[in-house]
């Protein structure tokens, strides 16, 4: 759901963030239980913009759970559901005779899939029919008790605003880069952050190290210790880039970055993190709670560049 809710935090998403949403959604989809599976996709059924490959991914999974998407998702053109109906079983099509956009070749598609089953034998299409409604209206009816208990929610749950990294986040989140310790650079990002430890580990999957830079810019961490992060997780982004004056391939892609793009970006992934784990205690952005765990780091301090 954290995947899902960052990915509907985006206005006008990419192809690049279409596409990694796809390649993160599908493995951590296989990994979640059904119930996590049907609330991901009841979330993504409300969504405008889903990648063609996720809807088709989606639409063929078994009806108790594509059955919402099918029925309501604005993200499936009249393309994408004739593709889906190519293959589609009756219960997956009956879910698609359910939608309020259907156009005159859908409806003729759906004529014709009718009388092929038919002409198959007897097939039990109402039953399937009925529980694709059933599933969609139960769907309908957890999201108002999810918008009631939102509407009731007290407004302190919501991440107070994004502060600049201290230097005890800083200290850690360099000394855990030097040292190869990931999961402890996800833990400290997440306490500079003020977010559940969830959103952390999710930046730190986007494998070419954008996500990571973007947080790190909106931070305010120096360039020259941000870039250091940077090619001690993403060895790629340690090696020269094109131009030799230029230097690293990290630093040229903080140079890209505009940090109050950046902060307008992470605070949105800080909402959908809150909103996602409202259970999780948020801590206050660069709080001294990390003071305790700075002392440890045998006193390394980091190189402070200069801002030019």
């Amino acid at each position: 759901m954290a995947t899902v809710s960052s990915f509907e935090s985006l206005t006008h998403p990419s192809r690049s963030d279409q596409k990694q949403f796809h390649e993160l959604f599908v493995p951590t989809y296989l990994a979640s239980s059904d119930e996590a599976r049907r609330q991901a996709v009841a979330a993504l059924s409300q969504c405008a913009a889903v990648p063609e490959a996720t809807s088709l991914f989606i639409a063929r999974e078994p009806i108790g759970i594509a059955a919402i998407f099918l029925t309501r998702s604005a993200a499936l053109s009249p393309r994408l559901l004739m593709q889906i109906l190519r293959t589609a079983s009756p219960a997956h099509a009956r879910a698609i005779e359910c939608r309020d956009d259907l156009s005159p070749q859908m409806i003729e598609r759906l004529v014709d899939l009718h009388r092929e089953h038919r002409s198959r034998g007897p097939v039990e299409i109402e039953p399937a029919a009925t529980e694709a409604r059933r599933l969609a209206r139960e769907e309908d009816l957890r999201e108002k008790i999810k918008a009631l208990v939102r509407a009731q929610a007290p407004v302190a749950a919501a991440p107070g605003a994004l502060a600049a990294i201290g230097e005890a986040h800083l200290a850690l989140i360099v000394r855990f880069a030097r040292t190869g310790e990931t999961g402890m650079v996800g833990v400290a990002l997440a306490d500079a952050l003020g977010s559940s430890h969830w959103l952390g580990e999710r930046i730190l999957l986007d494998v070419s190290g954008s996500q990571l830079a973007t947080t790190l810019v909106a931070l305010d961490m120096p360039a020259g210790d941000a870039g250091y992060v940077l090619s001690r997780l993403y060895p790629h982004l340690a090696r020269a880039a094109e131009k030799a004056a230029d230097g690293s391939r990290a630093t040229v892609l903080l140079a890209e970055l505009d940090r109050a793009a950046c902060i307008e970006r992470v605070e949105s992934w800080r909402r959908a993190d809150a909103y996602t784990w409202p259970g999780q205690p948020q801590a206050p952005a660069n709080s001294d709670a990390a003071n305790a765990d700075a002392g440890s780091s045998q006193g390394e301090k980091p190189r402070r560049a200069a801002k030019g």
